[in-house]
C-alpha cells in the first residue's frame, strides 16, 4: 500500500463515501488513484502569495469591523496533574515553525491584499497565577480574563495573529487559552494544532525528538491553487448547480424575536447548551442507520422542522461550514479552509419526518458534490439583495461535529477542553451538536440584540421533545411532531383553567334584573337629556312590543342605523328583547357597502330615524322610524324572553381592506362572557360613569354600552361629532366625571 493510498484508508467513512463517489463520476477508482488525482504543487515564485478566497472575505470584514473581535477564535483547555511550562511553551513555538499561516501577516501591496510571512517568530507564554485569589472571587476574575484575552482585536498588519496564555489555577491545575484570528485557522485547523502541540509536549516532556512528518505544502501553496483554479474557470458546473438551487427571491428567516431587528448588526452574542442523553442519542444513530442517512442529515431534518414551527415558513435556507480538504496535502495543514454551503428545502406539503429526510438528505449530497465552488465566489455570482440588518443568503448556521476536540492523555497530565462565550454572534443563530460520549452536546450561540436566553433555552427543550417525538414516530407528518416540554403542556393546562360561575343569562335579562336594583338610578345620558333605569327599560319594552306586533322572532336579522343619541340604546335594547340579532349599519357608510350588508344577511326590518330616509339605499326592508310615535303606546312590560345564551346577538363586518366585508356572528353566550369577565378582572362595581364614544361597527362598542347597564353605572353617550374632536372630547369627559 502506497503513501497515498494509506492516507485514503485513513479518510473518515463520510470523507471515503464523498471521494469515492467523485471518483466513480469520472469513472475512476480508487485503484488508480496514485497515479490520476491532481496535487496541490508548491509554489515556485517568492512572490508575496495572495490570500485565498476565505481569508479575502475575513480581511474584508476587519477593514469594516477592525475594532471588534467578530473573527476571534478561542479554543480553552484545562489541564490536571503535574504541567512541565517550559515544555508547552516550547511544544507552542515548534508548531508555529511548521506551520508557515501562523506566522503571517496581510499587508497590501500595489493595492492587493496579500500573505506576508515571516521566516520565524517565537512567542513568550505569560503565566498569570491566580492561586491567592480566594475561590469566591476566582471564578469571576478567570471570566474577566478570558473575556478580555479572546476580545482583544488583531492587527492584521503586524505582530503575531496568535496569542496564548496560562492561567494557574491550583498547583496541578492550569488553564490554557489560545486565540487566533479566523483568517489563520478554522476548526479543523484547531484539531490538529492541538494534537501537533500534545505530540511535542509529550517529546519535550520525557526529553526526546520528534520528527513529524513534513508537510507536503503550505497553506499559502493552497491559496494559490484555488485562484488558478477559479483563473481557469474549473467551476462552471458548480457554479451552474447553485444559480439553479438558489434561484428566485431569497426569503429571510423570520423567527420570532424577543426585540425589534437593529437597522445595523451588532453582533453581540451569547450562548446556551443542551446535553441530550446517551439514551437518546443512541436512539438517533440507530434510526440514522435504518433510515440510510448520516446522523447529520437526521439532526439537520429535526433543526429545520423546529426553524418551520417556530416561523411557517415552508423555504428554508440553512447554512453549514464545511472543510474544504479534498485534496491529501491539505489535511495536515493549518488554515483556513473552509467553506459554506447553503442547504435549501423545501418544506410544503406537510411530509412526515420520514418523507422529508429524504429530502434534506437529496439537498445534501446534492451540496456536497457541489462543494468545491467556494462561498465567496457563490455570493460575488449571485449578488444577493444587501441588508446590513442580517446576513446574505441565510440567517442561520448548522454545525455537526463528528469528531470534535476530544481530552487529551499526556506524561502525568489530562487535557480536558472547555467551551468559551466569546460574546459574539455572526449570525442570527447557531447551532452546534457535537457527539460526545456523553451524548449529543448542543450549544445554540445567539444574537443577544434579538433574543433573550429564556428564549433560546425554550427553543432548546422544543428541540429535544422535537427530537423525542422523531424517534417514537417517525411517520408524523412534520406539522404533528411535538414540540412543548413536559412544564410547557402542564403551563397551558393551567392557562386553560378559565371556568367561573358567571350568570346564565343574556344581557337584556341582565340589564332588567338590574333596573329591579336601581330603578331611579340615571342609566343613560346624552346631551342633556336623561333616561333612569326605569324609563330606558319602558321605552326598550314598548319597541320590542311593536318589533313582535310586526312578526320579530328568533335570530331574524334586524338592521339599526341611527345617528348616536338615546335612540340608539333603546333601539339595541327593543331588538334583543324581541329575539332579533341586530346588524349594525353606519349611516356615513357608502351606500353600496350598507345594501351589500343587509343584502347579505337578508335583514327584512330596519330601524332608522326619518333623516336618513332619502339618504339609505334601495333595499327591501320594512323601516321602523325611532322618532316616530308609532310605537311609544304599547305595553311597558318585559316581553317573553325567546333566546338562551345560544343564540345570535349581532353581526359586525370586517373591514374588507384585503376582499369583500364578512359578517361575523356573535353569540349572547360568548358576549355575557365578556362583559362579565371585563366585571370581574377589573373589579367593577356601581357607581362609576361610562363614556361611549365608539361606533356600533366596532365590537369594542358593545362593552361600552351594556356593560355599565349590567352593572348599574351611568352611561354617557358622545355624538359623532365630539367623539371625532379632541377638544370637545376632553370637554366632555370632563364635564361628565
Amino acid at each position: 500500500m502506497n503513501d497515498i493510498e494509506q492516507r485514503i484508508a485513513a479518510l473518515s467513512p463520510a470523507q471515503r463515501a464523498l471521494f469515492e463517489q467523485r471518483l466513480k463520476q469520472k469513472g475512476l477508482g480508487t485503484k488508480s488513484v496514485s497515479t490520476q488525482i491532481s496535487a496541490i504543487p508548491k509554489r515556485q515564485s517568492s512572490d508575496a502569495p495572495p490570500l485565498s478566497l476565505a481569508q479575502e472575505r475575513f480581511w474584508l470584514m476587519h477593514q469594516l469591523e477592525s475594532e471588534i473581535h467578530l473573527y476571534n477564535e478561542s479554543n480553552l483547555f484545562r489541564f490536571t496533574g503535574k504541567l512541565n511550562g517550559e515544555a508547552l511553551e516550547k511544544s507552542l513555538n515548534e508548531v508555529i515553525k511548521r506551520h508557515e499561516i501562523l506566522r503571517t501577516n496581510f499587508q497590501l501591496l500595489d493595492g492587493q491584499p496579500v500573505q506576508i510571512i515571516a521566516s520565524d517568530l517565537t512567542l513568550k507564554l505569560p503565566i498569570i497565577d491566580l492561586q491567592e485569589v480566594s475561590e469566591s472571587d476566582r471564578e469571576v476574575k478567570v471570566k474577566q480574563i478570558i473575556q478580555k484575552i479572546s476580545s482583544r482585536p488583531f492587527d492584521l498588519t503586524q505582530g503575531a495573529l496568535l496569542r496564548a496564555i496560562l492561567l494557574k489555577i491550583k498547583p496541578n491545575e492550569h488553564l490554557f487559552l489560545v486565540t487566533m484570528h479566523h483568517v489563520l485557522c478554522d476548526g479543523w485547523s484547531m484539531k490538529i494544532f492541538f494534537q501537533e502541540l500534545a505530540n511535542f509536549y509529550q517529546a519535550f516532556s520525557e526529553n526526546k525528538l520528534l520528527n513529524l512528518p513534513k508537510l507536503p505544502i503550505q497553506y499559502a501553496d493552497f491559496a494559490i491553487w484555488q485562484r488558478e483554479k477559479i483563473a481557469r474557470q474549473e467551476y462552471a458546473n458548480h457554479l451552474s448547480y447553485w444559480k439553479q438551487q438558489l434561484a428566485g427571491t431569497l426569503p429571510v428567516l423570520e423567527l420570532p424575536t424577543d426585540y425589534p431587528r437593529p437597522a445595523v448588526q451588532s453582533f453581540r452574542g451569547a450562548r446556551t447548551s443542551l446535553i441530550l442523553s446517551e439514551n437518546l442519542t443512541q436512539v438517533l444513530k440507530s434510526l440514522s442507520q435504518r433510515e440510510g442517512v448520516t446522523l447529520f442529515v437526521m439532526l439537520l431534518t429535526a433543526f429545520k422542522i423546529l426553524l418551520y414551527r417556530y416561523t411557517g415558513q415552508l423555504d428554508l435556507l440553512v447554512g453549514t461550514p464545511i472543510s474544504d480538504r479534498t485534496k491529501i496535502e491539505a489535511e495536515r495543514l493549518i488554515g483556513c479552509m473552509l467553506n459554506t454551503l447553503v442547504l435549501r428545502t423545501d418544506l410544503s406539503g406537510n411530509p412526515s419526518f420520514r418523507q422529508l429526510l429524504t429530502r434534506v438528505r437529496d439537498v445534501t449530497l446534492a451540496a456536497y458534490t457541489h462543494q468545491a465552488l467556494p462561498f465567496e465566489q457563490l455570493v460575488k455570482e449571485l449578488q444577493p439583495n444587501r441588508d446590513l440588518s442580517h446576513s446574505p443568503l441565510f440567517q442561520v448556521l448548522f454545525v455537526f461535529l463528528e469528531a470534535p476536540l476530544l481530552s487529551l492523555e499526556l506524561p502525568g497530565l489530562v487535557m480536558e477542553p472547555l467551551m468559551v462565550d466569546s460574546g459574539i454572534s455572526k449570525f442570527d443563530l447557531t447551532l452546534y451538536l457535537e457527539d460526545s460520549k456523553q451524548g449529543l452536546i448542543g450549544v445554540v450561540e445567539y444574537n443577544t440584540d434579538l433574543f433573550k436566553s429564556e428564549t433560546i433555552a425554550r427553543m432548546l427543550g422544543h428541540f429535544q421533545t422535537l427530537l423525542e417525538g422523531i424517534v417514537t414516530d417517525p411517520e408524523q407528518s412534520i406539522a404533528n411532531l411535538p414540540l412543548l416540554t413536559k412544564s410547557e403542556k402542564q403551563q397551558f393546562r393551567e392557562w386553560n383553567r378559565t371556568e367561573s360561575d358567571y350568570p346564565q343569562a343574556c344581557i337584556h335579562e341582565l340589564f332588567e334584573m338590574q333596573v329591579e336594583r336601581t330603578p331611579d338610578a340615571v342609566a343613560v345620558v346624552f346631551e342633556g337629556k336623561i333616561l333612569t333605569y326605569r324609563e330606558l327599560n319602558q321605552r326598550a319594552n314598548q319597541l320590542a312590543h311593536y318589533l313582535r306586533e310586526l312578526g320579530v322572532s328568533a335570530e331574524q336579522f334586524i338592521g339599526i342605523c341611527v345617528e348616536r343619541s338615546l335612540s340608539i340604546i333603546i333601539g339595541l335594547l327593543a331588538i334583543l328583547k324581541a329575539g332579533g340579532v341586530y346588524v349594525p349599519l353606519d349611516p356615513e357608510y357608502p351606500p353600496n357597502r350598507l345594501a351589500f350588508m343587509v343584502k347579505d344577511t337578508g335583514v327584512s326590518l330596519l330601524l332608522t330615524q326619518e333623516k336618513f330616509a332619502d339618504k339609505l339605499p334601495e333595499i327591501n326592508a320594512k323601516k321602523v322610524y325611532l322618532d316616530s310615535n308609532v310605537w311609544t303606546t304599547h305595553s311597558t312590560a318585559n316581553p317573553t324572553n325567546l333566546v338562551t345564551l345560544d343564540n345570535l346577538v349581532y353581526t359586525i363586518y370586517t373591514s374588507g381592506s384585503t376582499g369583500k366585508p364578512k359578517g361575523v356572528l356573535i353569540f349572547h353566550g360568548a358576549l355575557t362572557n365578556c362583559l362579565i369577565a371585563f366585571q370581574q378582572k377589573l373589579g367593577l362595581s356601581g357607581g362609576d360613569t361610562f363614556l361611549s364614544v365608539t361606533t356600533l361597527s366596532f365590537d369594542i362598542a358593545a362593552l361600552e354600552l351594556y356593560l355599565p347597564l349590567i352593572l348599574g353605572n351611568r352611561l354617557i353617550i358622545a355624538s359623532r361629532e365630539v367623539a371625532t374632536d379632541g377638544t370637545q372630547l376632553l370637554k366632555l369627559i370632563h364635564s361628565s366625571g
